[in-house]
């Protein structure tokens, strides 16, 4: 699923590729993929709009209209897709004509979703976001606060978009294996150390993924692309039973808000 460095990333892709170009026609293919809204109501809404910037809250897409918001969600499996002319092949769930090529969202599963919004303060799940983990004014202190106010259990806390926007399942298990903390421990009980120890490992995690997904960086014209070289940077995420690679205990695996977590015994406390 993409995270926020995946997301940062094709933010900054896309942003090179299509700021500035008008959206000549916007064919939805696959209607499930624009629900709520009817296929119509997208298209009439950003045919013949431009593309005036590229950016991203949490893990939403963002393409700032010359009128609204072209707001998209790529959820499990959703990426981009480009092509220089006309011509289109394979899956393609919405396609934005632009002055030269094709902007494609795929999701073949179906999850991910396009919509506009006359104003990011229509809706909820972008208004509900909390602090971006790369911002600057992501320190310590804010974490603390955060931490404090919640006593909910690390992993969940960690993947509540409302505190903190934009870590998910993979990257909240690392980060607490670099923290060296237990993802069931209760957030309102660490001490001063912990925290300091936890906002370094996530903004390290963080910055060490988006670096990977930038080298290379997207690839939208090469339909099978996708982010190579992380699974180099996980040292929990979907080890069960392997060795850890810090203290050599087995990693385990337990189910924390339908999710699995994955952490160390013995070194993370």
């Amino acid at each position: 699923m993409p995270e926020l460095p995946e997301v940062e990333a094709v933010a900054r892709a896309a942003h090179r590729l299509v700021q500035g170009q008008k959206i000549f026609a916007c064919r939805v293919l696959h209607p499930i993929a624009v629900r709520p809204q009817s296929p119509t109501r997208l298209a009439r809404q950003v045919s013949g709009e431009s593309i005036e910037e590229v950016e991203r809250r949490g893990k939403y897409l963002l393409l700032r209209l010359s009128r609204g918001w072209l707001v998209l969600h790529f959820r499990l499996d959703g990426q981009l897709v480009w092509f220089d002319s006309e011509q289109e092949s394979g899956h393609i769930d919405v396609a934005l004509e632009l002055e030269k090529g094709t902007l494609g969202f795929v999701d073949r599963r179906h999850f991910g979703r396009v919509g506009w919004l006359a104003r990011l303060e229509d809706s909820p799940g972008i208004c509900g976001l909390g602090m971006d983990p790369l911002s600057r004014d992501f320190d310590a202190e804010t974490l603390e606060g955060l931490l404090a106010r919640s006593g909910r259990p690390l992993k969940l806390l960690l993947m509540d978009q409302g505190r903190i926007a934009g870590l998910g399942n993979i990257y909240a298990s690392e980060v607490l294996w670099h923290a060296r903390l237990d993802p069931r421990r209760h957030s309102d009980g660490l001490a001063k150390t912990d925290v300091r120890r936890l906002h370094k490992a996530i903004v390290y995690v963080l910055r060490r993924a988006l670096e990977c997904c930038l080298h290379p960086a997207p690839d939208f014209r090469d339909p099978d692309w996708w982010f190579q070289g992380l699974e180099g940077l996980l040292r929990v995420y979907d080890r069960e039973g392997q060795r850890c690679r810090r203290c050599g205990s087995r990693i385990r695996r337990v189910e924390q808000g339908g999710r699995s977590s994955y952490f160390c015994r013995g070194c993370q406390r």
